[in-house]
C-alpha cells in the first residue's frame, strides 16, 4: 500500500458487518478504523448485498440474475442487477454522512471478489461456470476492473480518502486445485494452472494499482494460501486468516518469509470473526502473530513494520456487540506487539 494507508500498528477489517443500517456501519468502521477504514458490506440485507452479488453490480456492460442455484449471467440488466445498484449507492451514501459527522479516514479499502472467485461463483447460460469459458473470464476480468476502477474513484470523490482496493479470493485454491464441481455435481471444473491463474489476476492488480496509486491488497482465507502465485501477481499486501494456518514450515514458510521480506505487507487475522465464548484473552489472541514472526526469523517489531492486524473473517456473522469490540481487540493486539517490539 502507499505511504498515506499505511502506519505503523495498522488495523483494518476484511469488509462484512453484521445487521442492515449502512449508516450505523459507517460511523463504527470510521470511529474505530480511522487509518484504512472498509466500506462496510452488509450482507443480511439479502440479494445485491454478498460478496458474489455487490461484486457484479460494479460490471460494467455485463449483468446477471438470481436464479435458484446462484448468479448468472443475464442478457440485460434487470431487478437483480438494478437492487445491488442500489444498495451500493445507499452504502456510499451512509459512508458520505459518516464523513461529513466525524471527518475523512486515512484511507478508505474497497472490496470486491477477484477475477477467479467471481468467475468461480457465477454461471454462464447452460450452467457452467463462467471460469470454463476463456472468452467469457477474460470479458469479465476486464468488466471487473473497470467497474471496480469507477468505483474507487467515486468512493475517493465521496470520502476525500485515498483508495485501497481488496480483491477478495476465497475460491482460488480451489480453482487451482480443481476441486470445484460441474454442474451434474459428478465432475470437476480442470484446474487452471497456476501460471495462467496469476497471469489474469496480475492485470487486474496492475491496472488497480495503477488507477489508485496504492497496492492491492488480495485476501484468501484458506489454510494454505497461494502466497508465491499472490506475490507473484503483484499484490502488495496479503491477508491471512492466521489462525487457520498451524504451524508454518516448509514451503509455505518459504513463501510468507520471502514475501515479507521483499516487502509484500500481510494483514494478519487474529480476532474471532463470531462471537467467541468468555471475553478472548489478547495475548492469546497475539500468540499467532508472534510465533509467525519468530518462525519467519523477524522480530515482532516487523508485526508493526510491515503487517496489519484484522478479525479473522468478515463479521456479518457476529453480534453487533462483538463486532464493535473484534474491531478494538484488533487495536490491543497491536498493543502487545509494540510491547514485545520493545523487550
Amino acid at each position: 500500500m502507499s505511504d498515506a494507508a499505511w502506519n505503523p500498528g495498522i488495523v483494518t477489517a476484511l469488509g462484512s458487518m453484521p445487521g442492515t443500517d449502512p449508516v450505523e456501519a459507517a460511523r463504527i468502521v470510521l470511529g474505530e478504523l480511522p487509518d484504512l477504514m472498509p466500506l462496510p458490506e452488509l450482507p443480511a440485507r439479502g440479494v445485491g448485498a454478498d460478496m458474489l452479488g455487490r461484486t457484479a453490480g460494479l460490471l460494467v456492460d455485463l449483468a446477471v440474475e438470481v436464479v435458484p442455484s446462484g448468479y448468472r449471467v443475464a442478457g440485460k440488466p434487470g431487478r437483480d442487477h438494478r437492487r445491488a445498484l442500489d444498495l451500493m449507492r445507499w452504502d456510499l451514501d451512509a459512508v458520505e454522512q459518516a464523513v461529513a459527522e466525524a471527518g475523512p479516514p486515512r484511507a478508505v479499502k474497497v472490496q470486491a471478489a477477484g477475477p477467479w472467485t467471481l468467475a468461480a461463483g457465477i454461471e454462464l447460460e447452460r450452467g457452467h461456470r463462467v471460469l470454463t469459458d476463456p472468452g467469457a473470464l477474460r470479458d469479465f476480468a476486464e468488466s471487473l476492473t473497470e467497474g471496480l476502477r469507477a468505483h474507487a474513484a467515486q468512493v475517493a470523490q465521496r470520502t476525500g480518502a485515498p483508495v485501497v482496493v481488496q480483491l477478495d479470493e476465497p475460491s482460488l485454491p480451489a480453482v487451482l486445485a480443481g476441486s470445484l464441481p460441474t454442474p451434474s455435481g459428478y465432475g470437476q471444473v480442470a484446474a487452471v494452472p497456476e501460471p495462467e491463474a496469476q497471469s489474469l489476476l496480475g492485470e487486474v492488480i496492475e491496472a488497480l494499482a495503477a488507477a489508485t496509486g496504492a497496492p492491492v491488497l488480495v485476501h484468501c482465507c484458506a489454510n494454505r494460501p497461494p502466497v508465491r502465485l499472490l506475490r507473484g501477481a503483484g499484490a502488495g499486501a496479503i491477508a491471512l486468516d492466521a489462525t487457520r494456518l498451524g504451524s508454518v514450515s516448509g514451503a509455505l514458510a518459504d513463501e510468507l518469509g520471502e514475501a515479507w521480506e521483499e516487502g509484500t505487507r500481510l494483514v494478519l487475522g487474529l480476532v474471532p470473526g463470531v462471537d467467541p465464548e468468555g471475553r478472548p484473552d489478547v495475548r492469546e489472541l497475539a500468540r499467532p502473530g508472534l510465533e509467525l514472526a519468530s518462525r519467519l526469523g523477524f522480530a515482532p517489531k516487523a508485526l508493526l513494520e510491515r503487517g496489519a492486524v484484522s478479525p479473522a473473517c468478515g463479521l456479518a456473522g457476529a453480534s453487533p456487540e462483538w463486532a464493535r469490540r473484534a474491531l478494538s481487540v484488533a487495536k490491543e493486539i497491536t498493543e502487545v506487539f509494540a510491547e514485545a517490539a520493545e523487550r
